[in-house]
């Protein structure tokens, strides 16, 4: 970007937003692969703007549907409980839908319009998230008076294919080769390394290791705090090779942040990593390793089917996942069949000599 703006006789005080997209242009038509949407400089043009070094963005032209959004953020955070990574991806659903249908035409929304909006919607981005987004949205909007009648309840559910089928299995093999592929000698090596320990060995989502604080690792108690779906506060113990995998990180590979979060960027701004960082980099580390790709939930997923193998019941498994369901927990701990004939409760009054036979 400096050598792009001293080929054209500029200072950053000049890069605004049209300069923006003349830079991406030229790097387009340069061949270059990085740093060529707007998406892909975004993180360093806020960094740049929150110094001063560069002019703001440009005011939203619709400051009404600003306004909505911003509104709609704070009830979903302040009213309805949920996290800012949660209210930041229903407001994305909800960002959408106002740019096709804008707060002066609210009142005038019916069922067709909005099935023509989820329909093209789902054709782009995985269903569930735009339903959910979009119910949220559409409710908020009947309780403060914007729609006549509560079009949520016009959106069709989302099939749970979920339980058809066996998740995805990860060999332990697998799971060992992505953790020795991490040369810890490295900054991102170290970082990646503890993210793979702790997904594996404690089965946390992708947002639980991207949300983590640094005053969440009790060190003395070897416990670590999880925060969980919603305003969820959880405990674990820290087990001594997944805390010696964040002490390396901590004390060699994490540069000075202004942040708490545990993990962050090694790119500047060095800003927390997120849950979609957390999943690229496992998928990226598939790719190294050469295995089948698969993003940072399988690692939960695998993590449950071990402890199933080693013996641990349903009710334990919740216990560590954080269910308060066991059938939740049964989506997660499908394994092969012999397993779970093992892990099947005796039938009650059943003979202790009956043997079971796998259906042909």
């Amino acid at each position: 970007m400096s050598r792009w703006l001293e080929a054209h006789n500029l200072d950053l005080i000049d890069f605004t937003s049209a300069l923006v997209d003349e830079f991406l242009q030229a790097r387009t038509g340069e061949g270059y692969v990085r740093l060529i949407t707007g998406k892909g400089v975004a993180p360093l043009l806020s960094y740049l703007r929150a110094c001063g070094v560069i002019p703001g963005a440009r005011l939203a032209r619709h400051s009404a549907n600003a306004d909505i959004l911003a509104n709609f953020n704070e009830y979903l955070i302040e009213e309805r409980g949920l996290t800012r990574s949660t209210a930041r991806d229903y407001a994305f659903v909800a960002r959408r839908f106002v740019d096709d249908n804008p707060v002066a035409r609210l009142g005038h929304l019916n069922v067709e319009r909005v099935l023509r909006f989820l329909s093209d919607e789902c054709r782009h981005f995985v269903p569930g998230p735009v339903v959910t987004g979009l119910r949220a949205f559409l409710r908020y909007c009947f309780l403060r008076g914007l729609t006549k009648v509560n079009l949520a309840n016009a959106i069709p559910a989302v099939a749970n294919v979920g339980r058809s089928s066996l998740a995805k299995d990860i060999a332990p093999s697998d799971v060992l080769r992505l953790l020795e592929s991490c040369d810890q000698t490295t900054a991102a090596g170290s970082r990646n390394f503890a993210i793979l320990s702790v997904l594996a060995r404690l089965g946390l989502r992708a947002k639980e290791v991207a949300t983590m604080e640094l005053s969440d690792i009790d060190w003395r108690r070897a416990e670590m705090t999880v925060r969980g779906k919603g305003p969820r506060l959880d405990r674990l113990p820290l087990p001594v090779d997944v805390g010696e995998a964040l002490a390396a990180w901590l004390a060699t590979g994490r540069p000075p942040c202004a942040h708490r979060y545990v993990f962050c960027r090694l790119v500047a701004p060095l800003g927390p990593l997120t849950s979609t960082g957390v999943s690229g980099m496992v998928a990226a580390t598939c790719r190294r390793v050469q295995i089948p790709e698969f993003a940072a939930h399988a690692l939960r997923h695998s993590a449950a089917r071990h402890l199933l193998r080693a013996g641990s019941n349903l009710s334990d498994i919740a216990q560590v996942l954080r269910h308060e369901n066991v059938a939740t927990t049964s989506v997660y701990a499908r394994a092969d069949h012999a397993t779970l004939v093992r892990a099947a409760q005796p039938w009650p009054g059943a003979s202790t000599h009956a043997s079971l036979v796998s259906p042909s």
